[in-house]
């Protein structure tokens, strides 16, 4: 083996995962009015998909699971995570749950169990109902219990195989990218005033953590999407404009989960979250483990006089970058700072779970074997991050890769690939990348380890 693919000392006891959305991987997108998301809708205006494509085979993992589930075993995963689309269990957002989508989740279960890969869903990676977004979307609060009742009809189903359940992913990037800015569907550019859309997700997930426990779930979380965020310049007025853009994107999300309470939003003069009384009270005692996505850092910078917002964010100086250029810088030790901080802000912080982490770099659409070493030394990297954290005391119980297979990359189509696995999308064909059969090594590695201790 070369240097880069020797496996890193990890934490012992680590649990290993790899991760998937529904939308990004299934294909067999409805052909009418009944079952669209959000998604079906944005991609459809000109120019809002970089390369002009659909989602649609993408992987065409709907019509042919067993693929998907015999890559995650041959890894040796402890558990898969995957998402179940609102849109297709519950076509028209409102009613009973469409019977041949939850036979087909069901049946994934089934096939993960089977493969001794513990099943870890998420139940909203982005797919809302168009016939929800027509009604307020996540503006309005009614669409938290709207997802409580959606919850409901998949725990139904699955809650006698199912115990850990992610609610909603990413609740920070629907928030700024697809209400404030319209980057990411639903389009919306509202800035400032796309703030209610944070409540409403964190109370939607409260709920459902209420409705999935009552299930039997033993444990339920979300997937925050977090950044190191790092002013340009040592001034005060870059060191000010980091703060802030630290308060949106990591801070509104992860404080009320984590102490009860949103940081103050007024003194920066940002409109108040449309908190009701017990909302904060329940939505602070709804997770059993703290889900984190991480990619990269977030350099900012004070922005001109009449900005909109106050920061601008720029690149971040002297580190390499993945494919998607200087907007996704790497550098690791950012991953290791960012638990730190989360650890000492929040003394009685919950068992951390690394939900997303990895990279995406150019490759052939049509390829063989790829040995893509700069996957292989991302994930080292950031491994090596979570161990030092798990050294400086933050607890961390699992790992997650993104992605096992190259899939459709939102609004970037099929321009980027993460996965350790490659897929033509003309064919179909799945072909296990070096990184791979390198982080296969690294779970068998980190197991036999675990197994010499606990034997010593």
């Amino acid at each position: 083996m070369t240097p880069e693919h020797v496996p890193p000392s990890v934490p012992a006891g680590l649990r290993w995962s790899a991760a998937t959305s529904a939308f990004q991987i299934e294909g067999s997108r409805p052909t009418g009015a009944v079952g669209r998301s959000i998604w079906d809708d944005f991609l459809e205006r000109p120019g809002a998909i970089i390369d002009g494509s659909t989602a649609d085979p993408a992987c065409d993992s709907y019509r042919h699971p067993e693929a998907d589930v015999a890559l995650a075993a041959g890894l040796g995963l402890d558990r898969y995570r995957f998402s179940i689309p609102w849109a297709r269990v519950q076509p028209d957002g409102r009613g009973a749950g469409d019977a041949g989508a939850l036979d087909h989740y069901s049946r994934l279960v089934d096939l993960l169990l089977e493969a001794g890969v513990a099943p870890f869903p998420t139940l909203f990676h982005w797919e809302m109902p168009s016939a929800i977004e027509a009604d307020g979307g996540w503006l309005e609060r009614d669409t938290a219990e709207r997802f409580a009742e959606y919850a409901n009809i998949v725990a139904d189903r699955l809650g006698d195989r199912v115990r850990q359940w992610y609610t909603i992913n990413e609740p920070a990037m629907t928030t700024l990218q697809g209400y404030a800015v319209g980057a990411l569907a639903p389009g919306r550019q509202l800035l400032f005033d796309a703030l209610p859309t944070a409540h409403h997700q964190l109370l939607a997930h409260a709920r459902a953590a209420s409705v999935l426990r009552e299930r039997g779930a033993s444990t339920v979380g979300l997937a925050n999407n977090h950044t190191w965020v790092l002013p340009l310049h040592d001034t005060a007025e870059d060191r000010e404009a980091a703060a802030v853009y630290d308060l949106l994107h990591n801070r509104v999300f992860s404080a009320p989960l984590l102490d009860g309470a949103y940081p103050d939003l007024e003194s920066l003069g940002l409109p108040p979250m449309p908190v009701r009384d017990g909302d904060l009270e329940e939505i602070g005692r709804s997770i059993d483990f703290y889900g984190i996505n991480f990619y990269n850092p977030t350099t900012v910078t004070a922005a001109a006089a009449g900005s909109p917002v106050p920061f601008d964010i720029v690149p971040t100086p002297g580190v390499p970058v993945t494919g998607f250029g200087p907007e996704w810088p790497i550098m690791p030790a950012a991953l290791r700072d960012l638990l730190i901080d989360l650890h000492a802000r929040h003394p009685h912080l919950p068992p951390v779970v690394i939900a997303e982490n990895g990279a995406s770099f150019p490759e052939p659409a049509r390829a063989g074997r790829i040995d893509d070493t700069d996957r292989i030394e991302y994930l080292a990297g950031h491994l090596a991050a979570v161990g030092e954290a798990v050294d400086a005391g933050v607890s961390v119980e699992e790992y997650t890769v993104w992605s096992l297979l190259d899939n459709w990359e939102w609004a970037d189509g099929y321009t980027q690939r993460f996965g350790l696995v490659h897929v033509d999308f003309e064919t179909g064909e799945r072909t296990p990348k070096a990184s791979y059969d390198w982080y296969r090594d690294v779970i068998a590695s980190s197991r036999a380890a675990a197994a010499t201790a606990v034997a010593s």
